[in-house]
């Protein structure tokens, strides 16, 4: 007889429903499991480490791209604050030859006129200067200093400067009246 006593009955049942092999080979899917899932779950949270970090780089860089833009809007938005103030709207219309205008009318709209307009006022050392007619805009020749009386001509205080074009503006020779190009001037460059 062998050294093991006999099981009967039930017991002899639930003997069998335990393997009776070699425990190692029962044991080692197990533990290549476990090993599997940790090692599987670490380098889940390595990567997810690296793109936690790497998102938080981009929101660094983005941040002080928003900070730099909100910078340049504030220095931008002061500029035309500076710009569009009413002293320096005024001291560039003088460098312009700007004078500010007279009282004006206004058409209502039965086409009644509501209010006498005037004349701008001309500063102090302003000439009248003369308003070329259309004609005289076409052919690209400077304005010419209008005669007394002369009715072709209207004076206007500060509407053209006096003096000769520069060269780069006034073409080599005014165009023919049979020219098709008569009408159109030109500027070198263009």
């Amino acid at each position: 007889m062998s050294g093991k006593p006999q099981l009967r009955g039930r017991a002899a049942r639930l003997a069998r429903l335990f393997p009776t092999g070699p425990r190692q080979a029962a044991r080692t899917p197990f533990v290549l499991l476990v090993v599997l899932l940790l090692g599987g779950g670490l380098i889940g949270l390595l990567v997810l480490n690296s793109a936690l970090s790497e998102g938080s780089f981009k929101m660094d860089d983005l941040q002080r791209d928003t900070k730099s833009l909100t910078d340049e809007e504030q220095a931008l938005q002061r500029d035309i604050d500076s710009y569009s103030a009413p002293d320096a709207l005024q001291r560039r219309a003088r460098e312009l030859g700007m004078v500010p205008g007279g009282d004006p009318a206004f058409l209502n709209p039965d086409g009644t006129v509501k209010g006498v307009p005037s004349a701008a006022a001309l500063r102090s050392g302003d000439a009248p200067v003369a308003v070329r007619p259309p004609e005289a805009m076409e052919t690209g020749l400077p304005p010419a200093t209008p005669a007394p009386g002369d009715p072709s001509a209207v004076s206007v205080p500060g509407a053209f400067p006096t003096g000769p074009y520069p060269a780069a503006t006034v073409p080599a020779a005014a165009p023919t009246a049979a020219s098709p190009t008569a009408a159109i001037p030109t500027t070198p460059g263009r």
